[in-house]
């Protein structure tokens, strides 16, 4: 698979306000990129973006920038399955709270970052 393997992150902090990277494991589908918070909401940094849902991230050729929002499996459960499953392909674990990451521009912006990785 020619896909890198982590992106990195950048929350902002909810209560200090400073930028927060994290390397995560991370999958596409449809143009969005999706990352999978193993403790959920207890995850300092899901907890960050649900305070500030701008975030940024980068990979080996690209930078992006876009809003983050948490998948709910009740409300769209086909999302949340390709998701996991996609994670399980990858790397052979999907499960926890799943993240989208949607860039500015929408697919244009991800096609830019695809044709670089």
């Amino acid at each position: 698979m020619d896909e890198p393997v982590y992106l990195y992150l950048t929350t902002t902090g909810r209560r200090s306000g400073r930028p927060r990277e994290i390397e995560i494991w991370f999958t596409r589908h449809a143009g969005r990129y999706y990352v999978i918070a193993e403790h959920g909401q207890r995850a300092q940094w899901v907890r960050n973006l649900l305070a500030h849902s701008r975030v940024r991230w980068r990979l080996p050729a690209a930078m992006l920038a876009g809003h983050a929002r948490v998948v709910r499996p009740a409300n769209e459960p086909a999302l949340h399955a390709a998701v996991q499953a996609r994670s399980r392909d990858k790397y052979g674990w999907g499960d926890g709270l799943v993240v989208e990451l949607a860039p500015d521009g929408g697919a244009g912006a991800d096609e830019t970052a695809s044709s670089q990785t």
